[in-house]
């Protein structure tokens, strides 16, 4: 199947890796497809299939390194985009007066043949079908005969399957990201909805300053945007036509690229030069990169939400659905989606690290890393919506001492510098520490004691709300700006 492609940190020279042969032939294809009709799969007297590579082999290839080099086995789901750059392809030819337009329309047909076979499931997959571009090309020429074998005139498998893969992997980020949308809406509707819910922020895991239910929410859709901007920004990179760029040096029969570019939704988008095109996974390591961030995040808010749903907290419980109990503790209920949503960063994170390593396995590492990303997004839109959470026990959680900035900001305002209000506010702590008692114990008086310009009005700044709302600035967590949040992201949502 797969095309000649780059190694990793350890590569050899980009020359020499364009001329190389791989063990595995669906990882790095470098034979040059020399004409049709050698190119298409024949049978040979003998009654066995012939290699569509296979004109200058004689011998027989071990039972193993069949196993071995076979990709079709995971690659077929790319059979419709292989389909859909075959007949963009035939038509293409048919431009450059390579094929009639008889010719050309009976390979469309033809190939529509072999796609709705695929759909269906009723498509038999046959000895020698080493990958889905040599499966689809067999079944095509069993279905309109000889013709089917000038398909692939001036095509190499090299140019091919960089193109199903880059059709494919388009329209799987589409989909990634409509679920991602999906999970950053959920996300606004909840911040607004409980935009009221007071809790303590932490940080070093220890309560820092007060802050909404939504400001913390809305902190983790921040950076799901981010990962959506990303993907967005790396679609016009995945959607460059390599087709007509041959096994490295380009298409002899003038094909028009630029119509190929269009034909397939790219765009006018064409990869500039030849050896790149078929060697270049940027692509895919970039998409692994992305997924892998966007998995960091998402264990990031899974942990938050496994700490605040423990005993401790109790801040929030997951859904029956998204939870599971224990074979010996009747009481426990497990929150076993996020759990397994964090560790899954881990993989993606492993995913990208054996592509940069090595090109050789990027499919295979992108299916999986495709599916894992989308998977792991829809179940965390899911244990969003249904999560319950308890303002009471989250308003409990704060404590008078995380009221201690405010208490130095109380100074700053009537003009004592704020390195100094920082050690008064200090003070009071520690004088409150001493008494055993909270901050909001201290009389004025004791205030006063600390620093003179304390006064009656001080008294005010034991309101956890207050200390919210008093965060005003854009991007802060006063109810006016966690809104305004809210609204920013529909407003990119809607974009």
């Amino acid at each position: 199947m797969l095309a000649a492609s780059s190694a990793g940190p350890l590569a050899r020279s980009h020359a020499h890796i364009v001329s190389t042969h791989s063990v595995r032939r669906h990882r790095m294809s470098t034979r040059m497809m020399v004409s049709a009709t050698s190119d298409t799969a024949t049978i040979s007297p003998g009654g066995e299939q012939k290699k569509l590579w296979g004109g200058r082999f004689t011998g027989k290839t071990d039972p193993l390194m069949e196993k071995f080099n076979e990709s079709l086995p995971f690659d077929k789901r790319m059979w419709a985009e292989d389909v859909r750059g075959s007949q963009a392809y035939a038509k293409a030819l048919a431009k450059a007066g390579v094929l009639t337009e008889e010719e050309a329309a009976t390979i469309v047909e033809g190939l529509s043949k072999v796609a709705g076979e695929w759909e269906a499931g009723s498509f038999e997959i046959k000895s020698g079908d080493e990958d889905i571009h040599t499966a689809n090309e067999r079944r095509l020429s069993e279905v309109i005969g000889s013709v089917g074998g000038k398909l692939h005139t001036g095509r190499s498998r090299n140019d091919q399957v960089a193109t199903d893969t880059r059709l494919w992997l388009y329209g799987q980020l589409q989909l990634i990201r409509a679920a991602l949308r999906e999970l950053i809406t959920a996300a606004a509707d909840r911040a607004e909805a409980e935009v009221d819910v007071l809790m303590p922020g932490f940080t070093h895991l220890q309560p820092a300053q007060t802050v909404r239910w939504s400001h913390w929410l809305l902190s983790h859709a921040a950076s799901w945007q981010r990962d959506d901007m990303r993907l967005r920004d790396l679609m016009p990179r995945v959607g460059t036509l390599p087709l007509g760029s041959g096994a490295l040096a380009g298409n002899p029969f003038g094909v028009d690229r630029q119509f190929l570019s269009h034909e397939l939704g790219f765009e006018g988008r064409v990869c500039p030069n030849s050896m790149d095109a078929v060697s270049d996974r940027d692509f895919v390591a970039e998409f692994l990169f992305a997924s892998s961030l966007h998995m960091v995040h998402l264990s990031r808010w899974a942990e938050d939400l496994i700490i605040y749903s423990s005993g401790q907290f109790k801040f929030v419980q997951c859904s029956d659905a998204y939870a599971t109990g224990s074979s010996l503790m009747p009481q426990k209920k497990n929150p076993d989606a996020l759990e397994l949503l964090r560790g899954k960063g881990g993989k993606q994170i492993g995913n990208l690290t054996g592509m940069m390593a090595d090109f050789q396995e990027s499919w295979e590492l992108m299916f999986d890393t495709v599916d894992t990303t989308y998977d792991c997004v829809r179940i965390a839109t899911g244990v969003l919506s249904t999560l319950s959470i308890n303002p009471e026990k989250m308003l409990a959680g704060l404590s008078d001492d995380m009221l201690a900035t405010d208490l130095a900001e109380y100074l700053v305002r009537k003009g004592v510098p704020f390195r100094e209000t920082h050690h008064i506010s200090g003070a009071a702590v520690k004088l409150a520490e001493d008494r055993n008692c909270q901050l909001s114990d201290l009389s004025v008086a004791d205030l006063q004691g600390i620093h003179p310009l304390f006064a009656e009005d001080v008294m005010a700044v034991w309101d956890f709300n207050r200390s919210a709302e008093m965060r005003d600035t854009e991007g802060g967590a006063s109810k006016r700006s966690v809104l305004e949040q809210v609204a920013k992201l529909r407003t990119y949502l809607k974009e």
